[in-house]
């Protein structure tokens, strides 16, 4: 099994800047993607930022050139830096991964959720 356990949320005021981490753990052959993804009350869970093969990233247009993904591959984590905050950016955010594991006789991959941490951004 894989956990991902999510940090770095909070209260912050529009305009500054949160850094949320997420660190997988357990029975990981190959980390193919990591990303993050919130959800704002009323909405649905929608994808903000995803890195794969380790250096290929792709964002959500109303984060562009605000948010910067990251990742690091021998701590199995994944950073997302976020700048510039709205009140619109307030949701909790959760971490997602794809992750490649060997059982007992074959590969598989599955994809995981952290448990989520709440931003909150004040106007």
């Amino acid at each position: 099994q894989v956990q991902l356990v999510e940090s770095g949320g909070g209260l912050v005021q529009a305009g500054g800047s949160l850094r949320l981490s997420c660190a997988a753990s357990g029975s990981i052959f190959e980390i193919n993607a990591m990303g993050w993804y919130r959800q704002a009350p009323g909405k649905q869970r929608e994808l903000v930022a995803q890195i794969s093969s380790g250096t290929k990233t792709n964002y959500a247009d109303s984060v562009k050139g605000r948010f910067t993904i990251s990742g690091d591959n021998a701590k199995n984590t994944v950073y997302l830096q976020m700048s510039s905050l709205k009140p619109e950016d307030t949701g909790v955010y959760y971490c997602n991964a794809n992750i490649v594991s060997k059982g007992a006789h074959l590969y598989y991959t599955k994809g995981y959720w952290g448990q989520g941490t709440q931003v909150t951004v004040s106007s």
